[in-house]
């Protein structure tokens, strides 16, 4: 019932209230309904119950918030969530400031906050940001908070479980965690690491179109030698498990640019399904350790590592922080168990910056592969490839074999799309069809008007002279 306001004050009267388990009468205010709602769950003041707490990143919440539902959901368990609102945005809410009502007064109840999480698919998923759940873990009574530490030294999400002993509520936490380490929003898809300004970890999702294997244009020796380093061990993994061969290993894709790396590493990726791929390039090179990590939990797992190059120079003139993560990657890479059957694919244009780290930690890269510039076969095969939905008349691809000498399959595409324009402003409105004179300008654009650098961008080392015109 209300208290009758205090005659001298006219605010609501404070009152005596006996805390269990004391010998000292407390003078507190009324309970607030949060603290009220855990004294009417666990059927006694919850001030003296035990909680223990476990830390996520944000970049599992999506993980996280899947193992709660299958916890909370389960048979038998009558769960109750409750949104939390704070008087201070600064203030971060625990289990143990509910429980008393001094500490439980700047938090009222209020809606559940969601953050809508991108995953896999297209889809999003609503995750509970911050919230109170109240439910029965068979026949005993548990309560579960989950909050945000965004203004904490370590930011996270924080997951905090009371129970009526400490056995309980550690049981119930320890499950929930290895719920999440399953990774079931994140297992079997394609992922990427992204880091903010403010250093915090967030996790893309991507997908890759299907490349087959005439979509590969290399010197079938080289396809074979890098398909049975990658697609060879995970075809016979069981087979190389039983034999005692370990299933961790690492390849170097190394050649000029333009050439393919990217894309034989995504051919890869894409052919062995069932893996969980992380890709990481750019700004999530910083997240080494989460990638290593996630692909320890969610193995089988492909890391492909693009440009590794940049993160690691020569030792005499790289900066403190390229040589850390050149470093944090191979500590990774050597951290993890045989039998983790992880991948790592890594790119670079520029193997002798790499070579005296790796040379110095033998055994993190197995096999070393250089993606040549395409020779004449593979240059006809990768104007064919690109040639792929144009009229060309005539259809004489040889006659430009020999003139793209020494250019890559970057190149080769680009002359293919800028004859294609060519010919589209020739013909106005009327039937698109790429002639030689259109080939011949696009490649006299290319290699003359466009200079060295417009040939360096594209990875060309193109010395012949343009066809000549019919």
């Amino acid at each position: 019932m209300p208290r009758a306001p205090d005659r001298g004050t006219g605010r609501p009267a404070r009152r005596l209230e006996w805390n269990a388990g004391t010998r000292e009468d407390i003078l507190s205010p009324m309970p607030s309904a949060l603290t009220r709602r855990l004294q009417k769950h666990f059927g006694r003041n919850p001030f003296k119950l035990p909680v223990v707490e476990q830390m996520f990143g944000f970049h599992e919440r999506p993980n996280l918030h899947l193992a709660i539902q299958e916890l909370v959901e389960g048979v038998g368990r009558k769960t109750r969530l409750t949104g939390i609102v704070m008087s201070e945005h600064y203030e971060n809410v625990t289990l143990s400031k509910l429980s008393r009502a001094v500490s439980a007064a700047p938090f009222e109840e209020g809606p559940v906050e969601y953050a809508d999480v991108p995953v896999a698919a297209d889809r999003n998923l609503a995750c509970v940001k911050r919230g109170l759940y109240t439910l029965t873990d068979g026949k005993a009574p548990v309560a579960l908070l989950v909050s945000e530490q965004q203004f904490a030294r370590q930011s996270g999400i924080t997951i905090e479980v009371m129970g009526l002993d400490r056995e309980a509520a550690e049981g119930f936490v320890r499950r929930l965690t290895r719920l999440t380490r399953a990774g079931k929003a994140y297992r079997g898809q394609i992922l990427s690491l992204e880091r903010d300004c403010y250093g915090a970890f967030s996790v893309r999702f991507h997908s890759l179109p299907s490349i087959g294997r005439d979509g590969i244009i290399l010197p079938p020796e080289v396809l074979r030698r890098i398909e049975r380093h990658t697609l060879g061990f995970s075809r016979h993994a069981d087979v190389l498990r039983s034999a005692g061969r370990h299933l961790k290993r690492g390849i170097l894709l190394h050649g000029p640019p333009g050439t393919g790396k990217t894309l034989t590493a995504m051919h890869l990726a894409s052919q062995m399904a069932g893996r969980t791929v992380l890709i990481m390039t750019g700004s999530g090179m910083g997240s080494i350790e989460i990638a290593c990590s996630l692909a320890r939990l969610l193995e089988p797992a492909t890391v492909i590592l693009e440009d590794v190059d940049l993160i690691g120079t020569e030792r005499q003139h790289q900066s403190v922080d390229a040589n850390a993560l050149l470093f944090e990657l191979l500590n990774q890479m050597d951290g993890l168990s045989d039998d983790a059957d992880v991948l790592f694919i890594l790119t670079t244009n520029r193997p002798d910056v790499l070579e005296p780290a790796l040379a110095s930690r033998p055994g993190r890269i197995d096999q070393a592969i250089e993606i040549p510039l395409p020779d004449a076969d593979c240059r006809r095969r990768l104007l064919e490839l690109y040639a792929r939905g144009l009229t060309l008349d005539p259809a004489d691809r040889d006659r430009l074999v020999e003139p793209t000498a020494g250019a890559s399959g970057a190149f080769i595409r680009e002359l293919l799309r800028k004859a294609t324009v060519i010919a589209a402003e020739e013909n106005g409105q009327g039937p698109l069809a790429v002639r030689d004179r259109h080939l011949d300008e696009a490649l006299a654009e290319l290699l003359v008007a466009g200079g060295a650098l417009t040939q360096s961008l594209l990875g060309a080392r193109v010395k012949g002279e343009k066809p000549a015109g019919p």
